[in-house]
């Protein structure tokens, strides 16, 4: 068995002080895949930065304070890869990979957007460079004999039962007609060739959400989005036996506004 887990902290130093710790000690995950850590390695608590019994990556942006993602595994890796080569986005904390025996697991935070500012067209850039190089994973771990699960916040809702209130949001980012349409060629057999696990697991379900803002009762309404996937080689992601998101009984019990993701595969 192979679980997985990904989540956005939301800045792992402040998550650490309100129950991220206590969440990592009990999670049964074989690999967690962290983003928007937000911080610099020496900057993270020594709890979070290496705990006991892991294997970490951190994989920090250059612009402080800002996104960042990072890899825990129970076992060390093989090998471990920042970036994706990409010349504009391999220093900006959003792509690390790590390989374990038979499987490749990625921690990505995708850029969030605004619609008519320049971090909605630095979205679209990460987007046209992120798709080639998820097909070069591909083929690279096919030839290989491995697979692949791509993990993290894409910022991107694919289809309206990923939104509560899709209606509204149609013109705003991550749920823009162009992103749900390049989310859909990383879906397609025919062009990226991954599989969305949650979705295929639970394909009639509205969510299960991921994200909730922390403005209003968005949390206590289930107002959310998902926007957090696992994206898998079809081979692995046929193995997949479970998934869900470990939302908090409260909005208090909360240490991110977003919730993990987890997955179990029957290597």
């Amino acid at each position: 068995m192979l679980t997985v887990t990904s989540v956005n902290v939301n800045g792992l130093r402040a998550a650490a002080k309100k129950g991220f710790g206590a969440w990592l000690a009990g999670t049964s995950a074989d690999a967690v895949c962290l983003q928007e850590v937000r911080a610099e390695e020496a900057q993270l608590p020594p709890e979070v930065r290496a705990p006991e019994g892991w294997f970490t990556v951190h994989a920090p942006a250059a612009a402080k304070g800002r996104a960042g993602v990072s890899l825990y595994t129970r076992r060390e890796p093989d090998r471990v890869r920042v970036g994706f080569g990409s010349s504009e986005f391999d220093g900006s904390g959003r792509y690390v990979e790590a390989d374990l025996p038979g499987v490749t697991v990625a921690s990505l935070y995708l850029p969030s957007g605004e619609v008519g500012t320049e971090r909605q067209d630095e979205k679209m850039r990460f987007m046209g460079e992120f798709l080639p190089y998820l097909k070069e994973l591909k083929a690279r771990a096919a030839a290989d004999g491995r697979d692949v699960v791509v993990c993290g916040d894409w910022n991107i809702a694919h289809r309206e039962a990923d939104l509560k209130n899709w209606r509204a949001n149609r013109k705003n980012a991550g749920f823009l007609p162009e992103e749900r349409e390049w989310l859909g060629r990383v879906l397609d057999e025919a062009d990226g060739g991954y599989v969305d696990v949650v979705r295929a697991l639970h394909p009639d379900q509205e969510g299960p959400y991921s994200w909730w803002s922390y403005r209003g009762r968005a949390f206590d309404n289930d107002s959310g989005w998902r926007i957090d996937y696992q994206i898998a080689t079809p081979r692995l992601a046929a193995k997949a036996v479970k998934a869900y998101v470990e939302r908090a009984a409260t909005h208090e019990e909360r240490w991110s506004d977003h919730a993990p993701v987890t997955a179990v595969y029957e290597l």
